[in-house]
């Protein structure tokens, strides 16, 4: 069994610095779940495992694959409680072209902060068929550890993009692009589309002037009952899942 070096520990722990990860263009996976969804998917530069895992995992395709003691994997793990395998995976490369939003429903994310909001959001994309999240350029680094953790393996089907969000908005024409406002209108008594944008805001900001006077379609979420003194908001990943299953709900009775 090989143990790990400090070097290469040391190399492990720097990728959850976004400047490691964007010269290195790889991002780092942890645990058996995560790990195992993404093999296939992505290139896989660097695994190392327990005796055990890698007993299950015969045949792992892995550019270098090292066999390790649970202590060893601690000590590299950026994890409170490490788990079996970890591993460095190439960070895909993307077109983004207007055709995803013509043709089918997409999301955008205007300066999300938050990564674990982030990975939920990819989570909540995958859950409901949306293959596409167009993030503008402040938003959270999509490859933050803690974002890939929260994807719970989402991040295998769901592509994201960073943009310019004014200006790729500007694009789409005369394509429906929603968002979410206090002004807006009961989401429930509009006709959704099944395709378009759906654009989501930051967190304490909610959606920037410059996107929102982009917006042609301004929904709004209501509470329950109406009137009632309430939370000022809902967390942007909770409030995303609720859109994007009245979308879906909508669709399916067309």
């Amino acid at each position: 069994m090989a143990s790990l070096s400090k070097n290469k520990i040391k190399y492990i722990r720097s990728l959850e610095l976004k400047k490691i990860r964007k010269e290195e263009r790889v991002f780092l996976a942890e645990g058996p779940k995560l790990v195992g969804d993404l093999l296939g998917h992505f290139p896989c530069r660097f695994l190392a495992a327990t005796p055990s895992w890698l007993q299950e995992h015969p045949g792992t395709d892995a550019s270098e694959l090292v066999e390790v003691s649970q202590d060893d994997l601690s000590r590299a793990s950026l994890l409170k409680t490490p788990q079996q395998v970890l591993a460095i995976f190439e960070q895909p490369q993307y077109t983004l072209d207007t055709e995803s939003v013509r043709q089918s429903l997409c999301l955008a994310l205007d300066d999300v902060q938050d990564p674990g909001n982030l990975g939920t959001i990819i989570r909540l994309a995958d859950w409901f068929g949306i293959g596409h999240i167009i993030c503008s350029q402040n938003t959270v680094d999509v490859y933050n550890p803690k974002t890939i953790q929260a994807t719970m393996g989402g991040i295998a089907r769901v592509k994201v993009h960073y943009t310019s969000l004014p200006d790729f908005i500007r694009s789409l024409g005369d394509i429906p692009v929603f968002g979410t406002f206090l002004n807006g209108k009961n989401m429930y008594e509009q006709p959704l589309s099944p395709n378009g944008l759906i654009v989501m805001g930051n967190e304490g900001n909610g959606i920037g002037k410059e996107v929102a006077a982009l917006i042609n379609r301004k929904l709004y979420i209501p509470n329950y009952p109406a009137g009632q003194e309430t939370s000022e908001s809902l967390n942007v990943a909770i409030a995303t899942a609720v859109i994007c299953a009245e979308f879906r709900r909508q669709a399916a009775w067309k």
